[in-house]
């Protein structure tokens, strides 16, 4: 724990750790023209109060510096085992030094969060297009076997339609050999007129 100021802001910060959801996420509170800024990641709750004015994009810029390097120093259970506020007298200049920062490097801060953004973006549209092909995995067992049916289908299709042709074929050679009589008649009948019979 660190601060510069006087205040209820601890009562306060407990209080409102009290409302916290357990996921991991990200929390802001506004009190009395501050911003209580909550960080939850893997059990552990960081905490960090500014003035309204400071926005949100610094605080949380500090909570994830505090965070990435309290896992350093105290990961793989260290943290587990201190004792409340065993860690204040190491740890406490630390802060100083992570908010110092973010106070000192706010541009920086500032194109650091919109990356982040953009790759959390990236991740939600990629987690949403895997969520999307893991809902089409049934809807794909069913395409397969549609298409089956289908193929099935289209081959009998084929075979009828190899038949129709051949029915379709000898109608039109019928017709073709009904006319072609027809006309060997009218030409022969035509020539039997003119030559009186067979004597032309």
């Amino acid at each position: 724990m660190y601060t510069e100021f006087t205040g209820n802001f601890t009562s306060i910060a407990a209080q409102c750790l009290q409302k916290l959801p357990a996921s991991n996420n990200k929390f802001t509170y506004n009190c009395d023209g501050h911003t209580f800024n909550y960080l939850v990641e893997n059990g552990f709750t960081y905490c960090v109060v500014a003035v309204e004015s400071a926005g949100r994009q610094i605080p949380i810029a500090f909570l994830e510096r505090v965070k990435d390097d309290f896992n350093k120093r105290y990961g793989g259970g260290k943290a587990a085992t201190a004792v409340a506020n065993g860690l204040n007298k190491e740890f406490g200049p630390k802060l100083k030094e992570h908010m110092q920062y973010c106070v000192d490097h706010p541009e920086e801060i500032s194109k650091l969060a919109k990356v982040k953004a953009q790759v959390s973006e990236v991740k939600g549209v990629m987690m949403e297009n895997i969520e999307k092909v893991l809902d089409r995995g049934e809807k794909i067992e069913l395409l397969v076997d549609k298409t089956e049916n289908l193929r099935s289908q289209a081959q009998d299709f084929r075979q009828q339609g190899t038949k129709m042709r051949r029915k379709m074929w000898m109608q039109n050679m019928k017709i073709k050999l009904i006319v072609l009589g027809i006309i060997i008649a009218l030409i022969l009948i035509i020539v039997l007129s003119i030559c009186h019979g067979f004597k032309c």
